[in-house]
């Protein structure tokens, strides 16, 4: 048997499978229009940070999806009542020592976060994959963290300011009390 195709059923061929590559691809602009939507939608400005720092959204979102997969596989808890107890008893130690002793303070905030975080199971790494790892369930108090942290960490080389003092340890307050709440598994706190 011979084929022989007229021009007519080349072109009706043709148009077909161009019409098949334009639906192919708009799905696939739409699956990342939606992709980048929600992780815009999760992350908050944790997500413009990531575009940023990785120079496109592209590469940003695979960074994201990285973050999210390495918190999976740790073994993030809730506290126990009296843990959680203890904690809130040394916050207010840590906050009534701030009139008198503002720098100390501060630092000793960035001590108890650093230790409720390794209560609930976050490992104790560099600041950096720290604030990566808890951006994955707190995207809304990452600003906030990084802003507090830098504060404290800005003890030994230059002078923070009162109000940046003051400010920094509003900040940890956000974040410590953000920690303390019991998350339902799979629970993400939205930036929004």
């Amino acid at each position: 048997m011979d084929f022989q195709f007229t021009n007519t059923q080349i072109a009706l061929a043709v148009a077909a499978l161009v019409l098949i590559l334009a639906i192919v691809l708009a799905a696939y602009l739409q699956h990342r229009k939606t992709r980048t939507l929600a992780l815009k939608n999760r992350f908050g400005s944790e997500y413009d940070r990531a575009v940023v720092t990785h120079g496109s959204a592209q590469k940003a979102e695979a960074k994201l999806a990285d973050r999210e997969t390495r918190v999976e596989a740790l073994k993030i808890r809730d506290l126990a009542p009296a843990e959680r107890e203890r904690f809130i008893t040394q916050w207010e130690g840590v906050q009534a020592r701030f009139v008198d002793h503002p720098k100390a303070a501060v630092t000793e905030a960035d001590d108890l976060v650093n230790a409720l975080l390794l209560a609930r199971g976050y490992p104790q790494t560099t600041f950096e994959q720290r604030a990566a790892d808890v951006s994955v369930t707190y995207p809304r108090v990452m600003e906030n963290y990084r802003l507090a942290n830098d504060v404290a960490a800005r003890h030994g080389r230059l002078e923070a300011t009162t109000e940046e003092l003051r400010t920094a340890m509003i900040q940890y307050r956000a974040i410590f009390d953000e920690l303390l709440q019991p998350q339902k598994p799979g629970t993400v706190l939205s930036a929004a």
